[in-house]
């Protein structure tokens, strides 16, 4: 069984990271610390999963990024798979993908990487698990990349993503309220989207949003019958805890929004939450597990 203790040296690899770009590439130093961030989030988002892996075990990492945990896990001893297109909203993505592979061929640390998108991904019976963070609200095609995804899974095997809901009235990406529909909202705050400006490419980010809910992927799921889907309600409650934690994710969200987060922590009053239904909460946590061997698509 994989080792939980393994999970502290993703800070060291980090740091080693952290180094070469201050020394070869500083002006990316503010956006390599937007993206180890979020690497230390998924790598303590999936630390139970991995816990019940066998050492070796193929997993399979849905949009890697700049491949900062896809990394990591190839260094505790993984098979991994980092599947990861360089698309709209995500160009700023290449350079340093580079620069972090360039550091894992010097360390030994080198994921197998996919150039391609989860809607023409063509594996199957390939993995013991697989995982997205913040990525399933980016994909053209929702319910293919579950399918194709799933049809990668040996039997038994789970795909676990987290992402928003958009049946909840907020965009997490442009911290704004949302106006029922994509559409509308881009429509009466255009202003705000474009002219945000703290994202290299807004309009790009924008575009990629395909305004996922959680009533979409239980339709999904219906039509999928190889597939078992479930929802973790108590997800929403762990995320508020990490505004405690990590002052990079609190310091996205608006001054006031934070507060009100942070004292709803600080009393507690936030572990009520765990009995919100997952259709009116703003985050959605899922496991699609593959139940039988035969092909969604």
């Amino acid at each position: 069984m994989h080792d939980p203790a393994q999970a502290s040296s993703i800070e060291g690899w980090l740091a080693d990271i952290r180094a070469y770009f201050i020394d070869t590439a500083p002006d990316l130093v503010s956006l390599f610390e937007t993206y180890a961030a979020e690497a230390v989030f998924g790598r303590r988002y999936i630390a139970m999963d991995l816990e019940g892996l066998e050492p070796g075990a193929r997993i399979l990492e849905v949009g890697a990024g700049p491949l900062l945990l896809s990394c990591q896990l190839v260094r505790e001893g993984f098979q991994v798979t980092g599947l990861e297109p360089t698309g709209s909203g995500f160009s700023h993505f290449e350079q340093m993908r580079q620069m972090v592979l360039e550091r894992a061929v010097a360390l030994g640390c080198v994921p197998r990487v996919l150039n391609l998108t989860a809607e023409a991904l063509a594996e199957c019976n390939s993995f013991n698990y697989a995982f997205s963070v913040n990525v399933m609200e980016h994909v053209d095609e929702v319910e293919r990349v579950v399918a194709n995804v799933g049809n990668s899974l040996i039997v038994g095997a789970s795909y676990r993503f987290t992402c928003p809901n958009y049946l909840f009235p907020y965009e997490p990406h442009f911290n704004m309220p949302t106006l029922f529909s994509k559409r509308l909202t881009e429509r009466v705050l255009a202003g705000k989207i474009l002219g945000h400006k703290e994202m290299p490419d807004p309009s790009g980010t924008w575009k990629s949003l395909n305004w996922i809910n959680v009533v979409q992927v239980r339709s999904i799921a219906k039509r999928l019958p190889r597939l078992r889907l479930t929802f973790n309600r108590r997800f929403l409650v762990s995320t508020l805890e990490r505004l405690a934690f990590d002052q990079e994710f609190a310091g996205r969200r608006s001054p006031a929004v934070r507060k009100v987060l942070l004292l709803l922590v600080r009393l507690r009053l936030h572990q009520l939450l765990r009995f919100m239904p997952v259709m009116l909460q703003p985050i959605m946590d899922c496991r699609v597990q593959k139940i039988s061997d035969s092909r969604g698509y």
